[in-house]
């Protein structure tokens, strides 16, 4: 079942559902700097902050998802 959040990426940022982990992540740090600027306009910086958002909620759902298959093999 998709959460809330994994339906606000595949519908505002499409292009992060094909994101490897390493990728996803090496965005987030940016954005995370972007976040940093305080001179960042306002809606630039709430834009930032959704895309950082799903940015780091797919990245949580590969690593629950291989945290899962860890679990099923030490299981079986």
């Amino acid at each position: 079942m998709a959460t809330e959040t994994e339906n606000a990426t595949a519908t505002e940022f499409p292009d992060i559902a094909e994101m490897s982990y390493e990728e996803a992540r090496a965005e987030l740090i940016e954005v995370v700097k972007g976040l940093e600027n305080p001179e960042a306009p306002l809606e630039d910086t709430m834009k930032l902050w959704d895309r950082g958002e799903a940015l780091a909620g797919h990245c949580q759902q590969i690593l629950d998802a291989a945290q899962a298959k860890l679990e099923a093999r030490q299981v079986g």
